[in-house]
């Protein structure tokens, strides 16, 4: 019998990374994610995105794509993820512009990010989406009312400040935890409420 290299992975999540600002959420999420044991990533970065990505961060496409398991180009709508055969745990989109949150919201998949991401919600798969704009005005609040009702969840990066932290990173960190936390997937990103915050 051949051996299935699908079966061993105990989760298997897709990771989007838009042009919003933001993209050291999705780089830190692949980061947490690539040190952990049984967890397989399926990396999609837009155009804007890997901008973004050497701008905000400084890393080059290629070291951020090395973090992932797969990595696929944002145009290949031939890819596994187009499809709902394709079986997998969830998406997360960090950050989630607000052209990506249009696209879904009115099911406009022209892209492989977009496209997977509405698979994930027609298979009834969990689908995170770290929003980033501020203000935000009526028709953004619609479309995150709208793919709400769909089945994702909207999650903006909002920081705590109980465990008063001490730099970028630990703010940073603290979002990324509360994503991964929708997965039920464990990690130490920060000090939860009513622990020990010396």
């Amino acid at each position: 019998m051949v051996d299935n290299p699908w079966e061993k992975a105990i989760l298997r999540l897709v990771v989007g990374i838009t042009g919003a600002t933001g993209a050291v959420y999705g780089v830190r999420i692949l980061q947490v994610l690539s040190e952990m044991s049984g967890i397989e990533t399926h990396l999609i970065t837009s155009t804007a995105g890997i901008q973004t990505i050497e701008i905000e961060t400084g890393l080059s496409t290629e070291e951020v794509r090395s973090l992932a398991d797969h990595s696929y180009s944002i145009d290949d709508l031939t890819a596994p993820l187009a499809s709902g055969s394709f079986k997998h745990d969830g998406m997360i989109v960090a950050p989630c512009s607000m052209k990506t949150l249009a696209g879904l919201a009115h099911s406009y998949a022209d892209t492989l990010l977009t496209r997977a991401a509405d698979v994930t919600l027609k298979e009834r798969r969990h689908l995170v989406l770290v929003v980033r704009e501020t203000p935000l005005h009526l028709g953004h609040l619609r479309n995150m009312v709208a793919v709400t009702e769909m089945g994702a969840t909207v999650m903006p990066p909002v920081p705590a400040f109980y465990y008063r932290p001490q730099s970028l990173q630990e703010i940073v960190d603290h979002s990324v935890g509360k994503a991964l936390d929708l997965f039920g997937i464990e990690h130490n990103l920060f000090a939860r409420w009513g622990t020990e915050t010396t």
